[in-house]
């Protein structure tokens, strides 16, 4: 396996005459963090599922630490940590209680009170799952996925109800799991998060990959168009060019140093990303994103 920590090699999933991946490919290196881009029934929950051995493909190869998904032991799935996209049923525990008893679950596991600190909880460690909102409840889950330490981390869309203090806090927390060296899958819709935190982006669209590459370089990005505007006289002024830096410079040598006002701006993410959909938004079966 070398460097590849996941492999998706052509793997296809059908749902009647729905084929909800269509010869999907990607690999992972060690300690990247890769994000799933696409619109709901794009494929991104259907592929995640199969990596986490929930799910059985009908076509193609997938490995996780160079194990097949499909017959992963109890050892290989105690270096998995799983974020699902909905909240888990965890009764009437309360945030304590939940983090020490999965904690007993994985021979090498985090500091449980340390745990529930990283996420924001240590407020909430005496409420019960039910008293908790929803934001505090995704928390708790990303709580549940780290605290065993895992080599590979699947994050399902882990800051759905997280208000933007409390996404930043989490950004954080990946930040320092990557630094550690954890392999990290991450599904997201919000662009912003993808952009900060992933190495790499894949776009899915009808079960394929779109195209795969660094936020920055998506969809060639880092070629197109940039916009810079600037204050003259009193007045808005803007300019649309292949060359900032040399637009830049000229406008400081027209003002003899601080240019007013003024702003470069390239294509955003989210522009890119729609671009390559293509309009291609839609709702399937077959995927529960």
């Amino acid at each position: 396996m070398g460097d590849v920590a996941i492999r998706v090699s052509d793997v296809r999933k059908q749902y009647g005459d729905l084929w909800a991946l269509d010869g999907i490919s990607f690999d992972i290196a060690y300690g990247e963090c890769f994000s799933l881009l696409g619109p709901n029934g794009a494929g991104k929950t259907t592929v995640t599922e199969i990596l986490e051995g929930y799910r059985q493909r009908d076509e193609g190869e997938a490995t996780v630490l160079g194990i097949d998904p499909a017959t992963g032991d109890r050892a290989w799935r105690s270096q998995l940590g799983i974020v699902l996209q909905s909240d888990r049923d965890l009764g009437d525990l309360t945030v304590a209680e939940a983090v020490h008893h999965f904690a007993a679950y994985y021979p090498n596991p985090r500091d449980p009170d340390e745990v529930i600190e990283s996420v924001g909880l240590l407020e909430k460690r005496t409420s019960r799952n039910e008293k908790l909102s929803g934001g505090q409840r995704r928390r708790l889950d990303v709580a549940l996925g780290i605290i065993g330490r895992p080599r590979v981390l699947f994050l399902d869309e882990p800051t759905t109800g997280f208000d933007p203090e409390a996404r930043r806090d989490f950004w954080g927390l990946i930040e320092g799991l990557k630094a550690e060296g954890t392999t990290i899958l991450l599904t997201t819709h919000y662009l912003e998060e993808a952009e900060h935190l992933a190495d790499r982006v894949a776009v899915i669209s009808r079960g394929r990959v779109v195209e795969c590459d660094t936020p920055a370089r998506l969809g060639g990005r880092q070629r197109g168009s940039a916009r810079v505007t600037w204050l003259e006289d009193g007045h808005p002024h803007e300019l649309h060019t292949m060359e900032p830096t040399k637009a830049v410079t000229e406008l400081a040598q027209r003002f003899d140093g601080e240019i007013p006002g003024l702003t470069v701006d390239r294509a955003r993410l989210e522009d890119v990303y729609l671009s390559l959909l293509d309009g291609d938004r839609y709702v399937e079966g077959g995927d529960s994103e």
